[in-house]
């Protein structure tokens, strides 16, 4: 173009767009193109090339070495003799439907590029607030705001495979802000439905609710659904019984008190069951929190539960609503153990903070190429694993609404399927 007199900026602008949609396309394992344009357009197949075309460049290293253009290829005789059979064979793969589907949400509106379509060095790190190069993106991230309130329909963000099952996790395109807006409470309830409907359809046996999707404001822990689809064969499952395995397993071994502190969900209630029963006393800050348990609990508490005003305690586990005047009076060498999917806000240097209830996953979990939330790499939310052991185990019943599961038999069956506990943090950090 240059030597011609016709370069400009939107030529150059268009060459390169053109040459970076192509990049993705080609190595994107998807077949995008249709047949009905090389019918209907012979010699496009010269021009541009298709994923699978240029897949096997990395499969047979000699062949398909041309970049956008197989025209090349077949001057020089290096066109892999299988193109064209495997182009055509990868048109008539039939759709993998999901074994187990995890349902979750966009949280803020950069979270979008922590998604495996984002960036990879923001994907590769646990999720944190925005950074200053990021309100660089706004222009983008507003696009991208755009796009899913138009769009406004489920979309997939993930797909794994473990063993013979798959898993997909699906995303919801809202974010945490509209999940706390009561006139967008019918609003996601629908798309929360249809997700739920579309995973029956597509023959997935779980389901799990991933982050604000199993609010009790919401849909009572899943079981509205459950109560308007009566039969509903695919099995909706809130992580509830996993997620008090889980911070039952992080308290100190010896610990004799615990703080409870934060909004009485339904794991709350049940970690403060399990406590009692097992002998160690539940100290609540605050008299509606105490009364509300106590009645929940009644003689069941085994006069473990106490309404508290020390700070002494070293072990605190924490939901949401931990406030900031509350965690800065808290001893110093207090671990704090999250029980909810949202982390506390880390205040002090002087303390340990444990992630949110999570687990290793085993090395044959293929695909995870980003991190979940803020949770670092090949560490799996409570909530995402429920689903998938549910389904590994076979258990026939919903696991939603105010029922529980077996704790000791949900903890049982997730580290026979070689998911592994985190290690408890025991020194600060310098």
């Amino acid at each position: 173009m240059v030597l011609t007199g016709t370069v400009s900026v939107i030529a150059l602008a268009a060459y390169v767009t053109y040459l970076d949609f192509m990049n993705n396309m080609g190595h994107c394992n998807f077949e995008l193109i249709p047949n009905w344009l090389f019918t209907l357009l012979p010699p496009l197949k010269y021009i541009i090339y298709t994923p699978s075309f240029h897949s096997l460049h990395h499969v047979q290293f000699r062949t398909n070495y041309s970049l956008f253009m197989p025209f090349y290829d077949y001057i020089y005789g290096t066109m892999d003799k299988s193109s064209d059979s495997l182009y055509e064979k990868s048109l008539r793969r039939k759709e993998e439907s999901p074994y187990v589907v995890h349902l979750t949400h966009l949280t803020t509106p950069e979270s979008i590029y922590h998604l495996r379509l984002g960036f990879a060095s923001f994907a590769s790190k646990p999720y944190t607030p925005s950074t200053w190069h990021m309100w660089l993106l706004w222009p983008v991230t507003l696009c991208s705001m755009m796009l899913t309130w138009i769009y406004c329909s489920t979309f997939v963000v993930e797909s794994n495979r473990f063993h013979n099952i798959i898993l997909q996790t699906w995303a919801i395109p809202k974010y945490n802000i509209q999940y706390r807006s009561k006139s967008q409470k019918q609003s996601i309830n629908n798309l929360i439905e249809e997700a739920i409907l579309e995973a029956e359809e597509k023959g997935a046996r779980v389901l799990s609710l991933g982050l604000m999707n199993q609010g009790e404001e919401l849909n009572m822990y899943g079981g509205v659904y459950m109560q308007k689809h009566p039969q509903l064969k695919v099995k909706l499952v809130d992580g509830s019984s996993l997620a008090v395995a889980v911070v039952l397993n992080y308290i100190p071994k010896g610990t004799t008190q615990v703080v409870l502190r934060g909004k009485l969900t339904k794991v709350a209630c049940a970690l403060a069951f399990a406590l009692c029963q097992k002998r160690i006393q539940v100290s609540v800050l605050r008299e509606d929190g105490y009364e509300k348990l106590d009645k929940l609990l009644g003689t069941k508490s085994e006069g473990k539960l106490v309404l508290s005003k020390s700070y002494t305690c070293k072990t605190w586990l924490v939901g949401d609503g931990l406030s900031e005047v509350e965690q800065r009076k808290a001893s110093k060498g207090t671990l704090f153990i999250p029980f909810s999917q949202f982390p506390p806000k880390k205040l002090r240097t002087d303390c340990f903070y444990h992630t949110t209830p999570a687990m290793q996953i085993p090395l044959a979990f293929e695909n995870v190429d980003s991190c979940e939330n803020w949770l670092p790499r090949r560490v799996m939310s409570i909530w995402r694993i429920a689903g998938l052991v549910h389904a590994l185990a076979g258990w026939e019943e919903h696991e939603c609404g105010y029922t529980t599961s077996n704790i000791e038999k949900v903890w049982e069956a997730t580290l026979k399927h070689g998911f592994q506990p985190l290690k408890v943090p025991t020194h600060l950090k310098s």
